[in-house]
């Protein structure tokens, strides 16, 4: 998909991987409305770009639906909605609460579903349009340390595909972007143990940005941001025992390297 003068939604847009995603769409020509629960945020970036803003709770139906209407009032049907906004709290099954994992499937996957309900009608029946969802490779491999997060990611990952499966020649393009390490409040609690660890260096949010846009011209569906997980990836399918044993390997190498620092 070109982006110039395609109206697009990004959620979690006041920072990190949305505001940056904001900022290349725009200067690649896309019209971009910047949804976040954090108002000020959004309008900053907003204004930056010549945007809209649009405060959203994207765990609320009744917000993302109020959302679309009010972007398609301003741009007129969306073309790309990018399901960006995600939380990473929680922890082990024994001591993370189940309102935690109840508030973070709404903001990590259901926020995903309401979007595809709000925004693929229209495009069904224009036959165009493009759902851009962030997973995480704690969603295709795992993470450490972090249940919750590696849970709902691994949701995220598997209503892509459905939908990518489902809806192609329907005219509906669908892309997963699936990070390892990156540059944003979220990294330290959500791949603690994992990523700095084992993946090298960190990415820069708008190094991230020109890959998703990238992706998106080449109609591409996953996104990954490092070559190593490409190799994570083919050693977990050729040999599942094999990969777990040496995860479980990394799990005792990280709990004892907690254990020398406590």
């Amino acid at each position: 998909m070109d982006l110039a003068d395609k109206h697009t939604i990004i959620t979690g847009g006041a920072s990190g991987i949305g505001s940056a995603t904001a900022r290349e769409f725009a200067r690649l020509g896309a019209r971009v409305v910047v949804a976040d629960i954090n108002a000020d945020g959004a309008r900053a970036v907003a204004d930056e770009i010549g945007g809209t803003a649009v405060r959203c709770d994207v765990a609320s139906e009744g917000d993302v639906n109020a959302l679309v209407a009010e972007a398609e009032g301003v741009y007129g049907p969306v073309d790309l909605f990018f399901s960006n906004a995600g939380v990473a709290t929680g922890g082990d099954p024994l001591e993370t609460p189940i309102d935690v994992w109840d508030t973070q499937w709404q903001i990590n996957v259901m926020a995903h579903v309401f979007a595809v309900r709000a925004v693929l009608p229209s495009m069904l029946e224009r036959e165009s349009g493009y759902l851009l969802h962030t997973a995480s490779m704690a969603g295709i491999l795992t993470t450490h340390g972090n249940l919750t997060y590696a849970v709902t990611k691994h949701a995220v990952v598997g209503l892509a595909e459905w939908l990518s499966i489902t809806y192609h020649d329907k005219g509906i393009r669908t892309s997963l972007l699936a990070p390892l390490g990156v540059n944003t409040p979220m990294l330290g609690s959500s791949v603690r143990g994992f990523v700095p660890n084992a993946a090298g260096p960190v990415k820069e949010p708008e190094d991230v940005a020109r890959m998703v846009a990238e992706a998106v011209y080449e109609e591409r569906f996953l996104i990954l941001t490092d070559e190593i997980a490409e190799t994570w990836m083919s050693r977990k399918a050729s040999d599942l025992e094999r990969w777990l044993n040496g995860m479980r390997r990394l799990q005792s190498r990280i709990e004892g390297a907690a254990e020398g620092n406590s």
